[in-house]
């Protein structure tokens, strides 16, 4: 049975794989997304579809904050994927009020329109953000959420808006966490875009805190695994983990980033930064259950398969 399928955000990196998934087994996609210059030439992401002139795919050039528009896109869909937000934890520290509009104000008018359109499904997705710095790790759904920037604390905000709409007007939402995605297209704001880039163009790195942190990354190919299921399956509206399982601390980063590129990287060490939690691990017991999913790409091959695409990629 095929669907149609609003992804707000698909023009983005999760969004843009989770298009092509959904294209390429038949659903009917509209691509929902204002293009924000803080994560420039999205445009080429989706590029192939919109020249394709696939009668499937829609795209929609708007904001989430235009309830209007956001309705009207809507209007007709069996189904919202809600991955449109303003990211980046250390961006969030000095643009609060920002991060909050389109990460709080945006999902309520995303929230508000499902209700209008009668659209009952809708997967949000949510960070591990949310979590803040964990006692004892792995991480997982039932642990108390202590956010320690304004980003993480937008999505808490958004989650529980989600939690909220599901209870007073029946919509099924799975809420799903994703720790550290990574992979081709990834914003240039990422870590490992900026440390690959760095050691394939002879720059520098820029270590923050010694480089002891760890960090539970995510293939994107792996996310629109947990993305497409939680689509497809019913699934309650509940948080839920999509996490590698298995964390990496920077210094090791470097490292494999050195292996995968073939070069020596050259270092910055500088202090810890605000707003950075120590250490991440997912608990993805619960995905399983839930989505039948489990992490299949281990981060020393999915540096391998990310710097094999820039190497043939402009990004």
């Amino acid at each position: 049975m095929y669907l149609k399928i609003l992804v707000t955000g698909g023009a983005g990196f999760i969004g843009s794989h989770l298009v092509d998934r959904l294209v390429e087994r038949g659903d009917e996609v509209v691509v929902y997304d204002n293009f924000s210059p803080y994560y420039s030439g999205k445009e080429k992401n989706i590029q192939k579809h919109v020249d394709g002139k696939n009668k499937n795919f829609q795209l929609v050039r708007a904001d989430i904050l235009d309830f209007e528009k956001l309705c009207a896109s809507i209007k007709g869909c069996d189904a919202v994927v809600h991955l449109a937000a303003q990211p980046g934890v250390r961006y969030s520290l000095e643009n609060a009020s920002e991060v909050a509009k389109i990460n709080v104000d945006g999902t309520v008018n995303v929230l508000e329109a499902c209700v209008k359109s009668t659209v009952k499904k809708l997967v949000f997705g949510s960070s591990s953000s949310v979590y803040g710095d964990v006692e004892k790790l792995p991480a997982r759904e039932e642990y108390a959420c202590n956010p320690i920037s304004p980003y993480g604390a937008s999505k808490l905000a958004g989650e529980k808006f989600c939690e909220c709409y599901s209870r007073m007007f029946g919509l099924q939402i799975p809420i799903l966490r994703f720790f550290t995605v990574y992979g081709p297209r990834q914003r240039p704001d990422m870590g490992i875009h900026k440390f690959v880039k760095a050691v394939m163009d002879g720059g520098e790195i820029t270590v923050f805190g010694g480089g002891k942190q760890t960090r539970d990354f995510t293939f994107v190919s792996d996310i629109v695994e947990g993305v497409s299921s939680a689509v497809d399956k019913k699934v309650e509206t509940t948080p839920i983990n999509l996490g590698g399982g298995n964390n990496i601390s920077v210094n090791e980063l470097v490292k494999a980033i050195e292996e995968a590129c073939g070069k020596k990287a050259k270092i910055k060490n500088v202090e810890w930064q605000k707003g950075d939690v120590k250490d991440t691990l997912a608990s993805n017991e619960k995905a399983g259950k839930l989505l039948v999913w489990k992490p299949r790409v281990k981060i020393h091959d999915g540096l391998k398969e990310y710097v094999k695409w820039r190497q043939f990629s402009s990004a």
